[in-house]
C-alpha cells in the first residue's frame, strides 16, 4: 500500500512487485490458475517537479505501474511512498459510463472530498477546457474514445493534483486538442513544478516533454536515465524486435513471458492407510 510521506521526493518505490492471476478462458472455475509478475522488483526515486517518460512495448508493465502510482491498484511486494495527491489521466479511467459528463465531474469532485462550491468552480474549468458542448449532458457511454479522453483529461487538470500520471491519454482524438493538452502540461512542468509521469509510444513526444526516461520491459525496470539516452536505447531494442520474423518474435515473447510466471506451490495431500 502506498504511504504519504514528507520528502524531497514525490515518489519512492522500493522493490515493488505486482502479481496478477491468469484466468482460464474455457473454465473460470478451475483451481489451477497461474500467477505472473506484471511488475517485479522495481525500485526508483522521483523528485518533486521531475517529468519522467515511461517507455516499453505492449504488455511490458507500463500501465500497471500507472495504476500503482495513481493508487488505483496496490502492490503485492515492496514499499511505495507517495508525497502528494495523484491523478491518473487515461482513456476512460475513472469515468462512470452511465452518468453524463457533468455528473461525472460532480462524482469525481465528491470522491475527492471537495465542497459544493469548489466542484462548481471545477465544473466551469472542465466545460471551458473540454469543449464538449451539449455532449456534457449525454451519458459518457455514448462518447467516442476521443471525447472520453477530453473529459477525463479536463477533470484531472481541474482537480490540480501534485502528481500527474498520463497514460496514452493523447493517443486518441484530434490533433488540435492534443496540442492544447501538451501546451497545458508544458505549463504544469515549467511554471507550476508538477511531478509528471508520461506514458507514450511516441518517442518524439517523450523526448520533447520529458527530462528523465524510464524503460520497463517484461515487468522489469531496464533503465532510468537522461531522456535522450533511454529513448536511444529503447529505439534500438524496438528495431531489434522489428527485425525478427513473425515466428521469431512469437517465440521470443513467449520465452520472456515464461520468466514472469510464478511457480505454483505444491499441494499437500493427506493419505489414509
Amino acid at each position: 500500500m502506498a504511504k504519504k510521506v514528507d520528502s524531497e521526493y514525490a515518489v519512492i518505490c522500493d522493490h515493488i512487485s505486482k502479481i496478477y492471476t491468469l484466468r482460464n478462458k474455457d473454465n473460470q472455475h478451475r483451481t489451477d490458475k497461474k500467477e505472473f509478475y506484471a511488475l517485479k522488483d522495481v525500485s526508483f526515486k522521483t523528485k518533486k517537479g521531475e517529468v519522467v517518460g515511461i517507455l516499453g512495448t505492449n504488455g511490458s508493465g507500463k500501465s500497471t505501474l500507472s495504476l500503482l502510482l495513481s493508487g488505483i491498484s496496490e502492490i503485492n511486494e515492496g514499499t511505495m511512498q507517495i508525497n502528494g495527491e495523484q491523478a491518473l489521466i487515461a482513456i476512460q479511467t475513472g469515468l462512470q459510463m452511465q452518468l453524463t459528463g457533468l455528473e461525472n465531474i460532480d462524482a469525481k469532485g465528491a470522491l475527492m472530498g471537495l465542497r459544493k462550491k469548489r466542484i462548481e468552480e471545477i465544473t466551469n474549468d472542465v466545460i471551458d477546457f473540454a469543449e464538449l458542448g451539449d455532449f456534457l449532458y449525454q451519458p459518457v457511454k455514448k462518447y467516442s474514445s476521443g471525447m472520453k479522453s477530453r473529459l477525463g483529461f479536463s477533470i484531472s487538470l481541474a482537480l490540480n493534483p501534485d502528481i500527474f500520471i498520463v497514460d496514452e491519454a493523447l493517443s486518441v482524438g484530434d490533433k488540435g486538442f492534443a496540442k492544447k493538452c501538451m501546451d497545458r502540461m508544458m505549463k504544469l512542468r515549467d511554471e507550476e513544478g508538477k511531478t509528471i509521469f508520461f506514458i507514450s509510444h511516441s518517442l518524439p513526444q517523450v523526448r520533447e516533454f520529458c527530462r528523465t526516461g524510464m524503460w520497463i520491459e517484461g515487468g522489469r525496470l531496464i533503465e532510468i536515465d537522461d531522456i535522450d539516452k533511454v529513448c536511444d536505447d529503447y529505439a534500438e531494442y524496438v528495431d531489434f524486435m522489428n527485425a525478427m520474423t513473425k515466428k521469431q518474435k512469437k517465440e521470443f515473447l513467449e520465452k520472456k513471458f515464461e520468466k514472469r510466471l510464478i511457480e505454483p506451490k505444491p499441494k499437500h495431500r493427506l493419505f489414509h492407510r
